[in-house]
């Protein structure tokens, strides 16, 4: 186990589920020491040789400390090896990497006496904490429950995997436009015009929106004026003339706007220059359904694209989803079902709903996939919905993005405040991280639809529950 003359350096112990969420976050800790116990070593064991979509990330987890680690003697390995030029640099201060023997501790060293994986580990944090004592020693977990536990045994330091956190709390999360008090143009002191096409250009101070990012949407109290950011340099922005009006006219597949933010929404998926489309928002605010409705009309109508890919996370099933019946789009119906609801919504007016949902589903070629099976794909000229991406980490997500080859959009929707994954929170979700990366990308386009418009009782209870 690490020790040191220092004492302002920390031991950081490391949880199974941190190496699954960021197979290398044991590089992450700068000068610090960091500590695996070898219960989380037997996990990683466990889970690399399974059909879960996080045993890659187990395998590369286990193969990097393994490259690390493969010359140290047991002694070392206990001690610690250090990882210099390998975490940060040649130069840069590292810690060392050891690995702790959790197994036949005495019982008198032992708070939880049960041999379950958690408690172990929570163990080994306050066995480190009292011997190496001034030394401040964290455990790391993504386990809220766990994180309880273990300030309940009396462990000083309990902390989540902030390292990809780009934002301490959601509220400061880019909308994706930006909205003036009062009217636009009285903020506006100078500006050149030019008309390109059908299209107005106008190029303004950049001081009157320091942080603008391209494809930005701009509003103001007039309900009149309506802008996007079309190109951004040192002094100057480029906001091409969109009119408030005209965006709350845009259609597709017989949907209209039902406020300015749906709006906005629809022209970034009708974009074709919009590679990437993020949709965040509460349920009832209009995400998936003004996404397959963009969806239709670019591939069936416009024939832009060839096919629409409906795919979303399904852990429940990860295992057991090969050897259910059916073909691969009958074992994901049930979990795909706003899709086909929303297709109901779309097609409610028709006489035969069933008729024309099926005659759609086949036009417009549309394929429901399981994001576990996305790995390794090249996905060509089609758009691809990923549906609840909020319950996805940001390397899921670096999964499905680089399988998206030339001519392919996506749409990523979301709802921060629906997360069902155990280890997730809205500031670590893999969403919130796309939000954050992508909001400088000239080809791609955020918008937080925060109004309810499914009914108003969901309204209603998106307000007060």
């Amino acid at each position: 186990m690490p020790q040191k003359d220092v004492t302002h350096t920390k031991i950081y112990v490391l949880d199974t589920n941190i190496l699954l969420h960021e197979p290398l976050a044991f590089l992450s800790f700068k000068e610090h020491d960091v500590v695996v116990p070898m219960t989380v070593l037997e996990e990683l064991d466990y889970i690399k040789d399974s059909k879960k979509d996080v045993a890659r990330d187990a395998r590369v987890s286990i193969r990097s400390m393994e490259d690390l680690l493969h010359d140290a003697t047991p002694e070392q390995l206990m001690k610690g090896v250090s990882m210099q030029g390998i975490a940060a640099g040649d130069t840069a201060p590292t810690g060392n990497l050891s690995i702790f023997v959790d197994h036949g501790m005495p019982v008198a060293q032992q708070v939880f006496t049960s041999n379950e994986n958690d408690n172990r580990i929570i163990n080994s944090a306050l066995h480190l904490q009292a011997k190496c004592n001034p030394r401040q020693v964290v455990l790391v977990t993504k386990d809220i429950n766990m994180r309880l536990k273990a300030k309940g045994a009396g462990l000083g330091h309990v902390e989540d995997y902030r390292t990809d956190q780009l934002v301490t709390d959601i509220k400061y999360l880019s909308k994706g436009y930006h909205e003036f008090d009062g009217d636009f143009w009285e903020q506006v002191k100078a500006v050149d015009s030019r008309t390109e096409g059908r299209d107005t250009i106008h190029t303004i101070d950049k001081k009157v929106l320091p942080e603008a990012y391209v494809n930005e949407f701009l509003l103001d109290d007039s309900q009149h004026f309506a802008g996007l950011v079309e190109s951004v340099s040192k002094d100057h922005i480029e906001v091409l003339d969109l009119g408030y009006e005209r965006l709350m006219g845009r259609k597709a597949w017989g949907i209209t706007p039902k406020n300015i933010g749906q709006g906005m929404g629809l022209h970034a998926l009708l974009d074709p220059h919009i590679d990437l489309v993020i949709l965040t928002g509460p349920a009832g605010s209009g995400k998936t359904l003004l996404a397959l409705a963009a969806a239709l009309e670019m591939v069936v109508e416009k024939n832009m694209y060839d096919k629409i890919i409906v795919t979303r996370s399904t852990p429940e099933i990860a295992e057991s989803i090969g050897f259910l019946p059916g073909t691969e789009e009958e074992k994901m119906a049930p979990w795909l079902a706003a899709i086909t609801d929303s297709l109901e919504v779309l097609h409610k007016n028709d006489e035969n709903v069933k008729g024309s949902m099926s005659y759609i589903m086949e036009k417009a070629n549309i394929q429901f996939k399981s994001v576990n099976f996305m790995r390794g794909r090249s996905i060509q000229n089609a758009i691809v919905i990923l549906d609840e991406s909020q319950n996805l980490t940001a390397s899921q997500l670096k999964t499905i993005i680089t399988r998206c080859g030339e001519g392919t959009k996506l749409i990523c929707s979301g709802n921060l405040a629906q997360i069902d994954s155990n280890y997730l929170s809205a500031v670590t979700s893999g969403l919130t991280y796309l939000v954050e990366k992508f909001k400088n990308f000239s080809g791609s386009a955020t918008l937080n639809l925060d109004g309810v418009v499914r009914s108003r009782l969901a309204e209603f209870a998106e307000k007060e529950l």
